[in-house]
């Protein structure tokens, strides 16, 4: 039997994605990645096309500790006990060479159990700003790997631990970067491609079509859209497209990305580190909007780092208006 790896990961895209990218260069060199998630973690595992397909996928309990809310830290805390308990017993018949957590608080239980249970650990942040369950975590690992050259929040003591790697992105997507990029022609198509993040953003369709819309017409004309949005903005945004003229492509939720930013011109979009990971390994310019309700304003830091690179343009969501789409 192959060397088998732990993947912890919180059940959303910005942890998940990265977590599938590096599970797929694991098969490749014959090792055995094995999964731990939440919930969610697996209903994302098993969408269409998804790099987790064949790997052993596995639920633990996990909660969301926060100050303000004290009652439900409690519960959270003791569902993280449970989750301990649950992933100890999936990962010590294992004996694991490596445990590496994605964050998200889904990987506390599965973290803590590999330490429980003598299995080398490291962790890998996406952002700018190390999360609150990567900085639990931080003191209690071998390594940290980091995506951004300066990562915020890593404690001195942790200075050592930390390798800049990178954020791994799918294989498709990184194809991508080594094509040249397909400018519009004169005239032609301008292909926009609109996201907010694994779960679609309500902002995104609330703004973009009103801005598209003040758009001059001939110019108008020459614009398609693919846009990700929840399914109860479908009619809403789809009505909005239709007044304005403008060819739309709507679909709560996109599994071919790499087909879509391969044709895509520019790109408005969160500034999760998955999405920015992707953009840049892809060389594709982007509006970007950070998601204004993290306390680090860690979408804020992302984005900031592209722009510095040159790669994109930024606004708050308090600026983020149709006019200022239009211009």
């Amino acid at each position: 039997m192959s060397a088998v790896y732990i993947l912890a990961a919180g059940g959303t895209g910005g942890h998940m994605f990265p977590a599938e990218a590096f599970a797929a260069e694991l098969r490749q060199r014959g090792l055995s990645p094995v999964l731990i998630t939440d919930d969610r973690g697996v209903l994302f595992s098993r969408r269409p096309l998804s790099g987790f397909s064949g790997i052993p996928v596995h639920t633990v309990r996990a909660g969301t500790l926060s100050r303000r809310r004290p009652v439900a830290s409690a519960r959270a805390l003791v569902d993280i006990l449970s989750g301990i308990v649950t992933a100890y017993r999936i990962q010590k018949p294992l004996k694991p060479a490596l445990a590496v957590g994605f964050g998200g608080y889904p990987s506390l239980p599965a973290m803590i159990a590999a330490r429980w249970a003598g299995v080398p650990r490291l962790i890998h942040e996406q952002n700018a700003v190390l999360g609150l369950a990567n900085r639990l975590l931080a003191p209690r690992v071998k390594g940290v790997a980091t995506s951004f050259d300066t990562t915020h929040g890593v404690c001195p003591a942790d200075r050592d631990k930390v390798r800049v790697t990178g954020n791994p992105v799918r294989s498709a997507i990184a194809y991508i970067g080594g094509k040249p990029y397909p400018a519009p022609a004169e005239g032609g198509k301008i292909s926009l491609l609109v996201t907010g993040g694994s779960l679609g953003a309500r902002v995104m369709g609330d703004v973009v079509p009103a801005g598209i819309g003040r758009i001059p017409k001939d110019l108008r004309a020459r614009i398609s859209v693919v846009q990700q949005c929840r399914n109860e903005n479908l009619d809403q945004v789809r009505a909005a497209y239709g007044e304005a003229a403008v060819e739309a492509e709507l679909l709560p939720f996109i599994d071919n990305m790499s087909e879509r930013l391969a044709h895509a011109h520019l790109v408005i979009s969160r500034a999760g580190a998955s999405t920015v990971a992707e953009l840049t390994a892809a060389g594709r310019p982007a509006l970007l909007v950070p998601y204004p309700g993290h306390g680090d304003q860690q979408q804020t830091v992302n984005g900031a780092a592209v722009v510095d690179a040159g790669g994109a343009w930024l606004v708050e969501e308090s600026e983020f208006t149709p006019q200022w789409v239009a211009d």
